[in-house]
């Protein structure tokens, strides 16, 4: 597994370029990841209503968004890249797809705190194999030099399903009840797996990279394909894949448990309605996220060629210029202030997903990307899925016997020191670049 990039381009080479069929591909692509993403938000966007019917607490919404969800999406996300790996990730992508959806659908009718526990975990058994297998059939329609901008094209699809999600969800809420829309988007989601199961063709496994890169000829078999425990051993022996998903980790800690809770926080500490959600924040996060992600993606592909601590240094570049407009936004008296501030922030935390799955997918053979994939987001999905949203719901409700009316906002000043350790372990992710390119120049 590497010790190597595996696919890396030639410094200064041009990147092919990609046919029709890839870009119709990644099209589809998004979107179910846009669908992955609105299924898994929606239960933060109607927080408020979802408290109001079921009597929840701020801690207990963190389990649900958090540590319950991300149990099942993270552990099963490695087994299900290992089938998808030597299987096809298609078919894996369209199950999984209308799995979730189906679970989704289940969240819009349970009656109860247990019910809707179940039915979430349920949607993190479908997700887990929504992206890994993404990632790796987005790498065989796309050749090197190409993919950072294509996977980060492709990684609009949190942003843009965030931003439906606040929509849609909230303009539902509104006009009918949180049940719906649950109901509504499970419906769309089952559609589109059908979809996908039939019309998307799955490519050939390391068909446009380097012949060094490829896998024998024999590679469609299963004795040719590395093993479950190689792949897994040699992603974590491998010091820059290895600080790449704790830095992504701790990167995802704060963003997670910012997402979570943001509308929350904007409707009981700030005034907002769910109307003026459905808009204003729709259109903050929409906007500010998928710049993020789409510049990161451009970025990355030129910056890469010039050095590959381009992949530690830029995410730590946006969290520095984040961190100041955080707390500006955590501060702010208004929601029509604190949405100013947290414009900037809601692209600047998301610099590093681009590179992170890039420098994954060019860091590993081709028949090892789903499994690699799934590894690193077993990481960074554990630590910031699990525990972010779990934390902040936590820290809220131990706030709120001395700070009852702004909880919410005494916990988010407490993720500071996360902006701070994210940075530093971005820094050591550089220092581990450096020595691995210092020892592949010795050889």
């Amino acid at each position: 597994m590497a010790g190597s990039p595996a696919t890396a381009a030639i410094p200064g080479a041009p990147a092919a370029r990609p046919g029709a069929r890839a870009w119709i591909v990644l099209a589809v692509l998004c979107f179910v990841y846009v669908l992955n993403f609105l299924d898994r938000q929606l239960l933060s966007i109607l927080a408020k209503p979802i408290q109001d019917d079921l009597g929840v607490s701020d801690g207990q919404l963190g389990l649900l968004g958090g540590l319950y969800f991300a149990m099942f999406y993270c552990i099963l996300a490695i087994p299900v890249g290992w089938l998808a790996d030597r299987s096809n990730r298609v078919k894996v992508l369209a199950f999984s797809c209308g799995l979730w959806s189906a679970a989704t659908a289940a969240c819009g009718v349970a009656s109860s705190y247990p019910q809707l526990a179940l039915a979430r975990m349920a949607v993190g058994v479908g997700e887990a194999g929504g992206v890994p297998p993404s990632y790796a059939i987005i790498s065989d329609y796309f050749p090197p030099g190409t993919r950072g901008t294509a996977l980060g094209l492709f990684n609009l699809g949190p942003p843009i399903g965030a931003a439906l999600g606040v929509a849609f969800g909230a303009s539902v809420a509104a006009a009918y009840s949180w049940r719906l829309a649950f109901l509504w988007v499970g419906a769309v989601g089952v559609v589109t797996a059908v979809g996908v199961w039939c019309f998307v063709r799955e490519p050939r496994k390391g068909g446009l990279d380097p012949a060094p890169a490829r896998p024998p000829a024999s590679a469609g078999t299963t004795d040719a394909s590395p093993g479950f425990g190689a792949t897994f051993r040699g992603f974590f022996a491998n010091p820059v894949l290895r600080n790449m998903a704790l830095a992504c980790g701790a990167t995802q800690f704060v963003t997670y448990a910012l997402l979570n809770f943001s509308v929350l926080l904007l409707m009981r500490e700030k005034g907002m309605t769910l109307e003026e959600v459905a808009v204003w924040y729709a259109l903050v996060l929409g906007i500010g996220t998928a710049g993020g992600m789409y510049l990161s993606g451009r970025l990355i592909d030129r910056l890469a060629r010039r050095s590959k601590t381009a992949y530690a240094y830029l995410p730590a570049v946006g969290l520095v210029l984040a961190l100041p407009l955080f707390v500006g936004f955590v501060w702010a008296g208004s929601w029509q202030l604190a949405l100013v501030f947290l414009f900037l922030p809601t692209g600047l935390n998301y610099f590093y997903l681009s590179p992170a799955v890039t420098l994954v997918q060019e860091e590993v053979r081709p028949d090892q990307r789903v499994l690699s994939g799934a590894l690193l987001l077993l990481v960074m999905n554990l630590i910031g899925l699990g525990f972010g949203p779990t934390y902040l719901g936590l820290a809220s409700d131990f706030f709120r016997a001395t700070h009852p009316d702004n909880s919410l906002q005494m916990a988010f000043y407490t993720l500071v020191p996360f902006y701070l350790l994210a940075v530093g372990m971005f820094l050591l992710l550089a220092r581990s670049i450096r020595r691995q390119l210092a020892q592949e120049a010795s050889r």
